[in-house]
């Protein structure tokens, strides 16, 4: 039975750890100067030119969307699966261009 509880709480936990989330600092810790310079980075190639992302998104890539990859950092290996997630939920970033600078930030190093 004390496993049973233990199990998740291990889970839980492990998710919390500083790197769980790489991209993203732990929510405790005050953001650095080198986050919130990524984070705006982010914000102005993705709201900065919006539409341009959004039909970027649509062809299955683009110039709008390299940059904003490359201001998250999002590996070049990482990227022709990302345009595929990025497809499928553009239902979502058509909507919350927030989500869509969360998203990359979340895949970005």
């Amino acid at each position: 039975m004390r496993a049973m509880f233990s199990l998740p709480l291990l889970v839980l936990l492990a998710a919390c750890a500083p790197g769980a989330l790489p991209g993203l600092r732990p929510t405790l810790l005050p953001a650095t100067a080198q986050d919130n310079a990524r984070r705006g980075a982010v914000e102005l190639a993705v709201k900065g030119n919006f539409g341009a992302v959004l039909n970027d998104i649509e062809a299955g890539g683009g110039p709008a969307l390299e940059r904003a990859f490359d201001a998250a950092a999002v590996p070049l290996s990482d990227r022709p699966a990302r345009r595929l997630q990025l497809d499928g939920d553009l239902g979502l970033y058509e909507t919350n261009p927030g989500a869509l600078v969360t998203s990359l930030l979340l895949w970005g190093g």
